[in-house]
């Protein structure tokens, strides 16, 4: 590898816990484990969630709350997990509307070295380079961003296998 990849020091890892954001988290934890980089782990938790129909506006609140304590127990289990594979890794939770550019506000106060992001990919004439969080990302942010594009969940071992062996090139 050259001398620009071995001085990844932060990786920034956005998740949102879907299994496209999994596979990514897969891609990154690699490279942390590979280089010796710090692995952050970000959850944005909307400002302004939709409330479900049986939460009151009076409990709003609570259900905010709740919606970071449970954002704040998965990214403890993950990141027991990777600590465990001796990545030394930590964990954020921002709070936004705009995902995208509290994922850059994150990533700059770090400051992160690269950003690892998933994408949902669109097939057929509809198709779309990555998603606006994603793509917003990309634009905004100061340091590299590694975007990877997402297939189909029943083919993620092969997306991550793919990515994996992309990346590098990358």
């Amino acid at each position: 590898m050259s001398d620009s990849t071995t001085s990844l020091k932060t990786i920034l890892a956005p998740i949102d816990f879907s299994d496209f954001s999994n596979n990514a988290l897969d891609v990154a934890a690699d490279l942390a484990s590979r280089l010796g980089s710090e692995l952050i782990l970000v959850n944005i938790v909307q400002a302004i969630p939709d409330l479900p129909a049986g939460v009151s506006i009076f409990k709003e609140g609570e259900y905010d709350q709740s919606l970071h304590d449970a954002a704040k127990k998965r990214l403890s289990d993950i990141a027991a997990g990777l600590s465990a594979k001796n990545i030394k890794v930590r964990t954020e939770i921002g709070t936004a509307n705009d995902v995208g550019m509290e994922i850059v506000r994150i990533a700059d106060s770090e400051p992160a070295d690269m950003i690892v992001i998933a994408t949902h990919g669109m097939t057929g004439w509809r198709r779309i380079p990555f998603g606006s969080v994603a793509k917003k990302v990309v634009e905004e942010a100061d340091c590299p961003v590694l975007v990877l594009r997402a297939q189909q969940t029943a083919h993620a071992s092969e997306t991550q296998a793919r990515t994996s062996s992309s990346s590098a090139v990358a």
